[in-house]
């Protein structure tokens, strides 16, 4: 049966003329190719459906592949496939002829792999899509954009000796609200050290030093299904992940850059060339 939406390249993959280190980047919920058929269908006109769209985080990153590092970026919306999730994360109340039982809290929360709700829990939909539907878009953008992240990540583990995966997210600041004058700018998650080795989380903290920014660690995002399944340091394979706080440089209300995001991207720049210079080898700080 013909899928039930139209084909779009399900990312965009960036490589240097010369690739030197074993680092990629990846930016999965930046994708803003939003199909004809989710517009005319949801509830939500597309400025409240990009609320839960990474914006802009592929152009703070357009430096990395001139650094000598792979970037891969999603071009479908968060709102239509949620790269972030397994294939398994299916929610009965946006899928026809699903079991209830079995539900996790992502699903139930309405954020599985077609997701059900946008930011602030404003449904997509008024009613369900079909399993079809559901199974096209999991065969053409879900699948292909993990078969490529796999065989970048291979392929930089046989190259180098080591594959690390920085898999970059923003996070709207009112998730930041209730931690305190201190609340960070930029969260890091290794989920508790389990996704990435001590020497190469030291890295990219090291990356962000001398920026200002406020930093933390797994709190209060730790990594989700990405993290999860890509990292396994015992076997060379590292993930970091990446969230910036989206009033750095955009209007969350009205999702578009600051007047100041070019400082921003520049600032960014600086970030991305320090920690692919600290984890090419030999480097102490990406000891593992």
């Amino acid at each position: 049966m013909a899928p039930a939406f139209s084909p779009m390249p399900p990312y965009d993959l960036h490589l240097p003329d010369q690739l030197t280190s074993g680092v990629v980047f990846a930016s999965p919920h930046s994708g803003r190719d939003y199909p004809a058929e989710l517009l005319k269908r949801s509830l939500l006109d597309e400025r409240r459906l990009r609320s839960s769209e990474d914006a802009f985080v592929d152009r703070l990153l357009q430096a990395v592949p001139a650094q000598g590092a792979a970037l891969l970026a999603a071009r479908a919306p968060r709102a239509f496939v949620d790269l972030n999730r397994a294939e398994d994360e299916l929610d009965p109340a946006v899928i026809e002829g699903l079991p209830v039982a079995g539900r996790g809290p992502r699903v139930a929360a309405g954020l599985g792999v077609i997701p059900r709700v946008v930011a602030g829990g404003r449904a997509i939909y008024s009613g369900k899509i079909t399993q079809t539907e559901a199974e096209a878009r999991l065969a053409g953008i879900w699948r292909p954009y993990h078969a490529r992240l796999h065989r970048l990540l291979a392929d930089c583990r046989t190259r180098f000796g080591r594959a690390v995966l920085l898999d970059v997210h923003s996070m709207p600041s009112e998730a930041l609200e209730g931690l305190g004058p201190n609340r960070p700018d930029v969260v890091l998650g290794d989920r508790y050290g389990a996704s990435a080795a001590p020497g190469v989380m030291a890295a990219v903290e090291a990356g962000f030093s001398g920026t200002g920014l406020r930093l933390s660690r797994n709190t209060p995002f730790a990594g989700a299904y990405i993290t999860q399944r890509y990292g396994r340091p015992a076997e060379g394979m590292h993930v970091v992940q990446i969230e910036i706080n989206r009033a750095l440089y955009m209007d969350e209300a009205q999702i578009r850059p600051r007047a100041d995001f070019a400082s921003f991207e520049a600032l960014m720049r600086g970030v991305t060339a320090c920690i692919i210079e600290l984890l090419r080898e030999p480097n102490r700080l990406a000891a593992e």
